[in-house]
């Protein structure tokens, strides 16, 4: 089985980017309830669906912009959830993007793996500015992004027409000539 090194590591977690070997792992969490009803059905219904979406999603990804979703696991290996970045057609901005298997939701894991993800886009790949997308329902995720620091920007159209999907937007803060980290401004686009 090939392991990537960790990308990204936090006080409980390791981020990785995903290989074949995490097909079972994204078989079960891609065909989860809420994963469906909140992101979408990505059509992965076996290992060889679920090696497909890594070589057309995460690892192209890596390929073209040199970020993607993750795999997040604990410290002893446990694969939890992925948590990432994204770079989509009909968006503007790259958004973040996040889940996690059932019994490891409620735990700080999506926030901790978030703020790793959202600091990689800051200082290693220099993002001012990040969007997020999520189902109106979905008031965890919506809580999550407001919880670091995403604002409500606009409805917008995805997916099913008959239901809006909510972009939130959230300006980074990006070092300074001295080392230290200024915000940049604040407003976003109307």
């Amino acid at each position: 089985m090939t392991v990537n090194p960790p990308v990204l590591t936090t006080a409980r977690l390791k981020l990785r980017q995903l290989t074949d070997a995490d097909a079972a792992f994204l078989v079960r969490l891609l065909n989860d309830p809420a994963f469906i009803a909140n992101i979408g059905d990505r059509g992965v219904r076996d290992e060889a669906d679920a090696r497909a979406y890594l070589a057309t999603g995460p690892r192209a990804s890596y390929h073209k912009h040199g970020f993607g979703l993750y795999r997040v696991e604990r410290d002893d290996g446990t694969p939890i959830g992925i948590c990432g970045l994204l770079k989509r057609e009909n968006l503007e901005l790259p958004d973040i993007g996040y889940a996690l298997l059932p019994e490891h939701r409620g735990s700080g894991y999506a926030r901790e793996a978030a703020v790793a993800v959202l600091g990689e886009a800051r200082d290693r790949f220099r993002l001012v500015e990040i969007c997020a997308v999520v189902s109106p329902g979905n008031a965890p995720s919506i809580a999550l992004l407001e919880a670091l620091g995403f604002v409500f920007d606009s409805e917008i159209a995805w997916g099913d027409p008959a239901t809006p999907t909510l972009l939130y937007r959230r300006t980074q803060r990006k070092p300074n000539s001295s080392g230290s980290t200024a915000t940049t401004n604040a407003a976003h686009k109307a």
